[in-house]
């Protein structure tokens, strides 16, 4: 469950610890970083795709708000990285927000500038994984508490309900 820690700012940093079951590390960094599946199990996926800027490989994301709230779009670069440690494999993917000229601001949709998040994927000792994540966005304009209480109550659990859904139906849509 996401634990918040409100900022000088007055935002939010989620800290969210979880499992899935039955979803084993590798599978779960696989379906986090395919996009193009993303945008069949994930419900908030308006527009998702990567370009390569410059040599760099940039993520544009545009995610659903509910009416009468403005969507909101993400441009992010990300990596993942299969990492040993003292004999366990821990999978890390880093996402951040970054200012590219060529993905100018849509009219009517609010640019999130300031998105950082950090993901940890290890396996459970079982058949399934442990999940951390760090996540942080400045998402801009007036979001009511009621938004933001449903992100921390409904959204999240329900995220990783998804994900875990998303794991299991993967290997038969690739």
């Amino acid at each position: 469950l996401p634990i918040l820690f409100p900022q000088q700012s007055g935002l939010y940093e989620y800290k969210i610890f979880g499992g899935l079951a039955d979803c084993p590390p590798k599978l779960c960094a696989d379906v986090y970083m395919d996009l193009d599946f993303r945008k069949q199990w994930d419900q908030y996926v308006k527009e998702l795709y990567e370009k390569t800027y410059g040599g760099e490989k940039v993520i544009y994301w545009e995610v659903k708000y509910p009416f009468p709230l403005s969507n909101r779009d993400y441009v992010y670069i990300r990596e993942c990285r299969e990492m040993d440690v003292d004999g366990r494999k821990i999978w890390v993917v880093l996402a951040q927000s970054v200012s590219v000229p060529q993905c100018p601001e849509k009219p009517g949709i609010i640019r999130v500038k300031s998105y950082k998040q950090s993901l940890a994927i290890e396996s459970d000792g079982k058949t399934g994984s442990k999940v951390y994540m760090y996540y942080f966005d400045n998402p801009g304009g007036m979001i009511p508490s009621w938004l933001v209480n449903w992100a921390a109550k409904s959204g999240v659990p329900t995220f990783l309900k998804d994900m875990q859904r998303a794991c299991r139906n993967y290997s038969k849509s690739t």
